[in-house]
């Protein structure tokens, strides 16, 4: 994993200097860049495959000049189907395979890569640059485009450093309702998000910029698996075995996070069968109700691994906290973060590349809400003025959960709910949050044939996978230079899961995540994971209202809360003082809104800066 830059604008040395050094916590082994025709090339590289400097970026195959972050599992396979085309290599890296594969295959060579990546090729003979990100978004790719100039980046403050863009208000708003920014937006008006499987071309001479889909879900389940349970259960044995196989290659020291839960238990089953004394990482709270690293214990005792429990120091979480922005680069409230982070600083004391499990949940339909929405839909059968009423009189309830359900009661249908979850039920203290809300995944998840489980699973696939979890765990393994690899996000994993009938991962009793579980247990006895299913959080629910109290009132006071666009500075100081009082849980609310102001408070200093050299 590395930072990548381009640009077809002319900055002095010393500004694409700047930009590296801007993310060089991504790459800390090498940073280089260099001027090809008109177009610069930049890399910070983080060494995991071919640590020689002969594979160091930007780098140049025949008339090819490459920048490369991430990795492309299968590069070995098909190194060997290009040596029989003719193709001859000079490394024993991944990158080389991709410029050969684009000369052997042109733009059709991403459909054949299976891996996790962001790369632009510059072709000096057509002086036109192709690029390409993942299937899934595990790696971001940034992108500014006005005629003639364009300009690329792992991160979107090294576009926006040196540049006077404007902040995108309607970006904002959909901020504060997810959380993050869904793509192709970013916080930047004039700087976009290359959409997870697209690729793209940009003649340099011309100016001619395109974009296209070269992958996507089949969300109306064209290609349905016809096996039995059986057949389906030795299928997903095949290619997950082969997902975590393809992962573990690597010229660097590797582990396994390891949280006890499902996830990354089947990853660390297959990964210990593989590899003689894996390593294996969890973390540790010491607040009531937020400790999982018994059970990763008992998972890692029974696989016989070499397992390390990270304590989160609540001191230190704090530190993150404050400093969230700097590696985060656009707003970002995903407190799961804060302990990801923690997580990555000390597993890099160990390793240079860890497995997780990140992408069962979307996959196999293991997220509690999956079922609760599942129920819900009965609710709906109610007729609409029916609901309405109840929902009013639920709503005048003291008790929060009462609340809740007479908000959700009033929806139009079950869809529209399950995306009002994300924002929070209540969004008065945003001004503008049906603009937040709008997505272009809505039109699948309303008019899919498929049942709604699956349509929820889809959904969260293209958004919530994409968009949150992506971009926490790549910014927070990236802040320590580790490299994350996703063997359930292997997208023939993903393919097979969405084709499998519903019973098969959520059973008629409600068992969720079912064939997988039943993976899982060849390898670890069943019972340890009888227990419920547990998040990867911080209590900040209790942080807000005790030691991060007068942080929270200073931060967010009233005279700060009118520099902030986007929100109702009455309704959010009311919400403040629910959440103090204890009468609501509005820590999310609360988080985004300090992530919010850190981020402005940051990006007003960074080009204050920049604008004085």
């Amino acid at each position: 994993m590395c930072g990548i830059y381009g640009s077809t604008i002319k900055y002095s040395n010393s500004i694409i200097q700047e930009k590296l050094e801007r993310i060089s916590f991504r790459g800390p082994d090498f940073s280089d860049f260099k001027l090809v025709g008109d177009v610069i090339l930049g890399h910070n590289r983080l060494a995991i495959i071919d640590l020689d400097p002969r594979s160091n970026q930007p780098f140049a195959y025949m008339h090819l000049h490459i920048v490369f972050n991430g990795e492309v599992y299968n590069y070995l396979e098909l190194k060997d189907e290009l040596i029989a085309k003719g193709f001859e290599f000079n490394t024993s890296s991944d990158t080389e395979v991709i410029c050969a594969a684009y000369l052997a295959f042109g733009k059709d060579c991403v459909k054949r890569f299976n891996g996790m990546f962001a790369f632009t090729i510059y072709d000096s003979r057509t002086n036109v640059l192709f690029g390409a990100r993942d299937r899934l978004g595990k790696k971001p790719f940034y992108y500014y485009q006005d005629n003639k100039s364009f300009e690329f980046a792992s991160q979107p403050s090294q576009i926006s450093l040196f540049n006077n863009f404007s902040i995108d208000e309607a970006a904002i708003s959909e901020y504060l309702i997810w959380g993050y920014i869904p793509e192709p937006k970013s916080i930047w008006s004039e700087v976009k998000k290359l959409p997870a499987g697209h690729l793209f071309t940009f003649n340099v001479e011309t100016g001619d910029f395109k974009t296209e889909s070269y992958w996507d879900l089949d969300f109306n389940w064209q290609n349905r698996f016809e096996g039995t349970y059986e057949d389906a259960k030795n299928e997903l044995r095949r290619i997950l075995t082969d997902s975590v196989r393809q992962r573990m290659i690597a010229d660097v020291p590797l582990g396994v996070f390891l949280s006890g839960g499902i996830d990354s238990s089947i990853i660390a089953s297959i990964a210990s069968g593989l590899v003689s004394n894996l390593s294996t990482f969890s973390v540790k709270f010491n607040e009531e109700g937020f400790d999982e690293s018994t059970y990763a214990s008992q998972v890692a005792q029974y696989l016989k691994t070499d397992h390390h429990t990270i304590e989160c120091n609540f001191n230190e979480g704090i530190d993150l906290i404050k400093e969230f922005s700097t590696f985060y680069d656009e707003p970002f409230a995903d407190s799961s973060a804060i302990p990801s982070m923690l997580l990555a600083k000390y597993t890099k004391q160990h390793v240079t590349v860890a497995l997780s499990g990140d992408g069962g949940d979307e996959a196999f339909i293991g997220y509690p809400r999956y079922s609760s929405i599942n129920k819900l839909q009965n609710l709906f059968k109610v007729p609409e003025f029916v609901r309405g009423i109840a929902g009013s009189v639920l709503k005048m309830s003291p008790v929060y959960k009462h609340k809740l359900m007479g908000m959700g009661g009033s929806f139009k249908n079950v869809e529209s709910l399950y995306v009002k979850f994300f924002g929070g039920m209540e969004n008065s203290w945003v001004k503008k949050p049906n603009e937040g809300l709008m997505n272009p995944y809505m039109y699948n998840l309303l008019n899919s044939d498929k049942p709604l489980v699956e349509r929820v699973s889809d959904f969260d696939i293209k958004t919530y996978l994409n968009g949150d979890i992506n971009t926490k765990v790549d910014r927070a393994s990236m802040a320590f230079s580790l490299e994350t690899r996703a063997p359930l996000m292997d997208y023939r994993i993903i393919e097979f899961s969405r084709s499998l009938p519903t019973a098969y991962k959520f059973s008629k009793n409600g068992v969720q995540k079912r064939i997988l579980k039943d993976v899982l247990y060849e390898y670890v006895p069943e019972h340890l994971f009888d227990r419920p299913k547990a998040g990867f959080a911080v209590p900040l629910q209790q942080w807000f209202r005790t030691d991060l109290k007068e942080y929270v009132l200073d931060t967010l006071s009233e005279k700060e809360l009118r520099n902030l666009p986007g929100i109702n500075v009455k309704r959010v100081t009311e919400i403040i003082q629910e959440h103090m009082s204890g009468k609501w849980n509005r820590h999310p609310q609360i988080f985004k809104l300090l992530i919010l102001q850190q981020w402005m408070k940051r990006n007003k200093s960074i080009h204050a800066t920049a604008q004085l050299q």
